[in-house]
C-alpha cells in the first residue's frame, strides 16, 4: 500500500472468513482491499464507514439464478434481479442459460451480455448451455469468458430439451479439456414426464402432484449418471439444487472415488416441507426438483454444515403472481425469487445457533468462488481481494414482504416470516450499492467476470469421439 489517502476505511466492525473472525478496519483502494488491521494502522481515506456493532462478511457468491433477460424480461431483468442481489447481500452472480433465445452460441452469449452490461448493479457470470446441437459452441463460448456451462437433464422452465446420453458424455469430453465445470439439473427427464402425464390423465392437479412426478430416484439415477460420466472424461461437474437427503451417500462416494464433483442446495430444500404446500396459497412452492416430504430437510442441512453440500445457492426463478397461483399444479409456472431473502433466512439461522458465521461464508461466498475460479480475486475479505463486501446487523428484525421484493416478482413462499438478522450494506469492488434497504448503485456498475480454473485433464483420451473418428484409430 503506498503513501496517501485511499479511497475508503470501513472502521469498528468484526470481519468474518470462513476461516474466523477479527475486530478489525478495512482500507479499500481501486476496487481492491489494500489492508485489513487495527484502526490506528488504517490510511487516511476520502471516505469511511461506521460499522461499529456490525459483521463485515464478503458478498454471497450466488451460482444459481435466473434473470430472464433475453426473451422473458416481463418476470424480470438484469436491472430488476441484480437489485434484488444487492438487497440480498449478494455481489456475484451467475446467470442460467434458458432464456429465450437460449445462450448456446457466441452470437446469444453476446445478447446476454450487453444487456447485462447496461444493467447489472453487481458483478455477474453467464452460463453457456450444454446442448444436443451445440457440441461444436463449447469452445467458443469458453473463449467469450463463459462462466462455465449448464446441462439440463431434467425439464424446467424453457422446455429445453435433455440431450442424449451419447451428446452429454461427449460434451464432458470437451469441457475436460477445457477445465470449466458443469452445471448439471439432475432429474431424470423420460421418468417425470411419464408420470406426469399419467397423472393428468387421471385428474390429478393437487399440490402433491407435483412431487409424485419427480421422486427422489429421479435424482438419484441423474446424479449418478453424471457422477459416472465424469469420472469416465475427466470433467469438473457440479449438480444444482441438490433436494433429497437420498442423495447424500452417493454424493460422499463420487467424491471418495476422486470424481470433481461440487454439490449446491438452496434454503427452500430444508426450510420448507410438502405441509407447507398443503397451507393456502401452497402452490407457490412448485418447484424444480420438487420440495420434499418432511423427513428430509434436516439431513440436507447437516450435510450443508459437514460440507459433503459444498455450498448455498437459491435457483432465484423469478414468475408473475398470477402465473403462480392457477387451480392446477400444472399451470402453475416452477420456481420462486431468493437472491434477496437467502441471506436473511441464514442470518435469522445463525442467531438461532443452527451455524456460525464463519459456516455461512464458506457456504455462500468461499465454496462457490474456489468451485468456479474466481477465489482469491472474490469469496474472502483479504488484501488484494475485490471489496465485494455486505455489511450486516445481527441484531436488526425485519419481515418479509412480497411486495417489498427488488425483483419484478412479487412472489415468496417467506412472505410473512420475521428474521432477525440483515444485510444493511453491499459494497461492490469498494462502491456502495445497497444502503439500509436502498440500491443506490448505478445501473452498468456490475462487471462479468471471467474464471480461472486449473487446467483440464481428459480421462480416457483414446476413447473420446476426438479420438475415434480418426481413421485406422484403435482405441484400446
Amino acid at each position: 500500500m503506498t503513501g496517501g489517502a485511499v479511497d475508503l476505511v470501513i472502521h469498528g466492525g468484526t470481519v468474518v472468513n470462513a476461516t474466523g473472525r477479527v475486530a478489525a478496519s478495512v482500507a479499500i483502494e481501486g476496487g481492491k482491499i489494500a489492508a485489513i488491521g487495527p484502526r490506528e494502522t488504517m490510511p487516511e481515506a476520502r471516505e469511511t464507514i461506521d460499522a461499529r456493532g456490525r459483521y463485515v462478511l464478503p458478498g454471497a457468491i450466488d451460482a444459481h439464478v435466473h434473470f430472464r433477460e433475453p426473451g422473458l424480461e416481463y418476470k424480470e431483468d438484469w436491472g430488476t434481479g441484480t437489485a434484488a442481489a444487492a438487497a440480498g447481500g449478494v455481489t456475484t452472480v451467475f446467470e442460467m442459460p434458458n432464456t429465450d433465445p437460449p445462450t448456446d452460441a457466441v452470437e446469444t452469449f453476446a445478447l446476454k451480455e450487453r444487456a447485462a452490461a447496461a444493467q447489472a448493479v453487481v458483478d455477474y457470470g453467464i452460463y453457456g448451455l450444454l446442448g444436443e446441437d451445440n457440441l461444436d459452441q463449447l469452445k467458443p463460448l469458453a473463449a467469450a469468458g463463459a462462466i462455465g456451462f449448464k446441462l439440463f437433464l431434467g425439464n424446467t422452465t424453457g422446455n429445453l430439451p435433455c440431450p442424449s446420453d451419447g451428446a452429454v458424455l461427449e460434451g464432458f469430453e470437451i469441457l475436460a479439456g477445457l477445465g470449466l465445470r458443469c452445471t448439471v439439473h439432475a432429474e431424470n427427464s423420460p421418468i417425470l414426464f411419464r408420470r406426469e402425464a399419467r397423472m393428468k390423465a387421471a385428474g390429478r392437479k393437487d399440490v402433491l402432484a407435483h412431487l409424485a412426478a419427480r421422486p427422489d430416484v429421479c435424482a438419484l439415477e441423474a446424479l449418478n449418471r453424471t457422477a459416472i460420466f465424469a469420472e469416465w472424461t475427466g470433467a469438473r461437474v457440479h449438480i444444482a439444487h441438490e433436494s433429497t437427503r437420498r442423495s447424500l451417500p452417493f454424493i460422499r462416494d463420487a467424491k471418495a472415488r476422486g470424481v470433481d464433483l461440487t454439490v449446491e442446495t438452496c434454503p427452500q430444500y430444508f426450510l420448507l416441507s410438502t405441509d407447507d404446500m398443503l397451507k393456502p396459497g401452497g402452490a407457490v412452492l412448485r418447484v424444480n426438483p420438487p420440495i420434499r416430504e418432511p423427513g428430509q430437510q434436516e439431513p440436507l442441512f447437516e450435510a450443508l454444515l459437514d460440507g459433503t453440500i459444498d455450498m448455498l445457492s437459491t435457483d432465484h426463478a423469478p414468475h408473475l403472481p398470477s402465473e403462480k397461483d392457477r387451480a392446477s399444479i400444472w399451470d402453475c409456472s416452477c420456481g420462486f425469487p431468493g437472491v434477496e431473502t437467502s441471506m436473511r433466512l441464514m442470518l435469522d439461522r445463525v442467531n438461532g445457533n443452527r451455524l456460525t458465521l464463519e459456516e455461512y461464508v464458506r457456504m455462500a461466498c468461499t465454496a462457490p468462488a474456489r468451485a468456479f475460479g474466481l477465489y482469491p480475486r472474490k469469496g474472502v475479505l483479504a488484501p488484494g481481494s475485490d471489496a465485494d463486501i455486505a455489511i450486516v446487523d445481527l441484531a436488526r428484525e425485519e419481515t418479509i414482504l412480497a411486495e417489498k421484493l427488488h425483483s419484478r416478482s412479487k412472489v415468496t413462499p417467506y412472505h410473512g416470516r420475521r428474521v432477525r438478522g440483515v444485510p444493511v450494506m453491499t459494497l461492490v469492488r469498494g462502491r456502495v450499492v445497497m444502503k439500509d434497504g436502498e440500491v443506490v448503485g448505478p445501473a452498468g456498475w456490475g462487471r462479468r467476470q471471467r474464471p480461472a480454473m486449473a487446467p483440464g485433464q481428459v480421462r480416457n483420451p483414446n476413447t473420446t469421439m476426438d479420438a475415434i473418428v480418426v481413421p485406422g484409430n484403435r482405441p484400446y
